[in-house]
């Protein structure tokens, strides 16, 4: 725009003078003007505004134009731009080539033009990309990707917490999956808008309220794919640190967009699943899998019980051959040879005390019944003798432990013996093996800090 000057030939200026009138023609020229160029000597004092230096590095000189973006510029440039393209706040640095638009003036107390930005775009990449780097620059410095941090997923969880739209794809995807792997899951669905102005407060609200929840095993959070623009939310710093916060508790998966789709989100997470319906695969394994997976423990748990049993029987049978119980019967057969020896013995001193009875009646009357007396005294002692060590040996046969009133519980189908009542569940069917006869019960309660000893004291006081 061209206008007529208001210098006056042949008068002598005063430098304000001068700067004023030049201040005029340059506003009044250029009223509003687009200007590219890369920032440099970038500097933000106290008041909150930009001063800058626009170069063009296209030119073979140095050519330079002074800049400044007023606080109240740049707040309202950061409110239209998230207003009308969902743009987050992106900091200028040096070196960024932009595109200003503003007013030429000039700045009088220093005498030099300079441009009063009111527009300002990034230019190369799109002002979502660079926003996109710079936070993700921002939370890897602070550790929110680290490895540290990432937690592993359940191995079958039983309630599942998800962050999306009630109403979308996602959700529905989400579904199906479930109910076709594993459909006994307690699913809690957190409404939240995925895209558009207020969708990133709602999103980080709902993964506050799961991570306060003792009962969630798991968190999906996501959306279908988009654009970038559908898809900003889950870019935002404020889901992202909510991510990490919910991530303190339990193991969040990042389920936004598709393959090829990458979010803040993604890379906070514990995982990042390529799709909600991966989110739903990775959540659970088959229902048949586990199935299977149960039966071959059931089949090694039999094995390996039969080899214990095979084990135990085998020692039971090297223990017989040891020389305290060969030692033990040689003991006992010796007794049983010796009572037959007295036996005759006892026979031979009675007849020839009848022999001497026939001779003196009185005195043979006396002496045999001081005899048979005695003999008995002594029978009895054998008898006693024999009767421990019989005793003995009874006592080391698991047959008579169970006549004693002991029983022997058994789990599993009777395959395997229950030692402590932590090892048996409400519910569960059991079988009680006595010295005679079993029965099958099933288990109402478990008391496992009931001793055997405190309950035997109770009853006999």
């Amino acid at each position: 725009m061209k206008t007529d000057s208001l210098i006056i030939q042949d008068k002598v200026y005063t430098v304000s003078e001068l700067t004023k009138l030049i201040r005029f023609d340059l506003e009044s020229s250029f009223p509003f003007v687009w200007v590219e160029g890369e920032i440099s000597n970038l500097r933000q004092p106290s008041s909150g505004h930009y001063y800058f230096t626009l170069k063009d590095d296209q030119a073979q000189e140095d050519v330079q134009l002074k800049a400044v973006l007023f606080k109240s510029n740049a707040s309202r440039i950061q409110t239209e731009n998230k207003k009308n393209s969902l743009l987050p706040k992106f900091e200028l640095k040096n070196g960024m080539k932009v595109v200003c638009g503003g007013r030429i003036t000039v700045y009088e107390p220093r005498g030099e033009y300079q441009l009063v930005v009111e527009k300002l775009e990034p230019r190369g990449k799109g002002a979502l990309q660079l926003a996109f780097e710079q936070l993700k620059e921002k939370l890897r410095a602070e550790g929110l990707f680290d490895e540290k941090y990432k937690k592993k997923l359940p191995l079958l969880p039983k309630k599942i917490g998800i962050v999306t739209s009630p109403t979308g794809a996602a959700i529905r995807d989400i579904f199906r999956i479930l109910e076709r792997r594993f459909n006994r899951l307690h699913l809690i669905i957190y409404p939240a808008q995925v895209q558009g102005e207020g969708a990133a407060v709602q999103i980080a609200s709902g993964l506050n309220y799961f991570s306060q929840r003792d009962d969630i095993d798991v968190v999906i959070v996501g959306r279908g794919g988009g654009s970038i623009e559908d898809l900003w939310a889950f870019n935002e710093e404020i889901v992202a640190r909510a991510i990490f916060n919910c991530m303190k508790t339990k193991p969040v998966i990042s389920a936004v967009g598709h393959e090829i789709d990458f979010t803040i989100a993604d890379f906070v997470a514990d995982i990042r699943a390529s799709t909600p319906s991966a989110a739903a695969e990775m959540v659970v394994a088959k229902e048949e899998e586990f199935r299977n997976k149960i039966d071959q423990l059931v089949n090694r748990l039999a094995q390996a019980e039969k080899y214990l049993l095979e084990v135990k029987r085998n020692q039971v049978n090297l223990l017989t051959e040891e020389y305290i119980y060969r030692n033990l019967q040689l003991r006992l057969m010796t007794l049983a040879q010796r009572v037959d020896d007295l036996k005759a013995r006892s026979v031979r001193v009675m007849l020839e005390e009848k022999r001497r009875i026939g001779e003196n009646h009185s005195r043979a009357e006396a002496r045999a019944e001081k005899l048979k007396h005695l003999i008995e005294l002594k029978m009895k002692d054998y008898e006693s003798s024999w009767e421990r060590l019989a005793s003995s040996l009874s006592n080391l046969s698991p047959l008579n432990i169970l006549k004693k009133g002991y029983t022997i519980c058994w789990k599993a189908g009777g395959l395997m013996p229950v030692v402590k009542a932590t090892e048996v569940e409400p519910g569960e069917e059991l079988i009680v093996s006595f010295y005679r006869g079993e029965i099958n019960c099933q288990v109402k309660d478990i008391n496992p800090g009931l001793k055997i000893e405190s309950r035997f004291i109770k009853e006999t006081k």
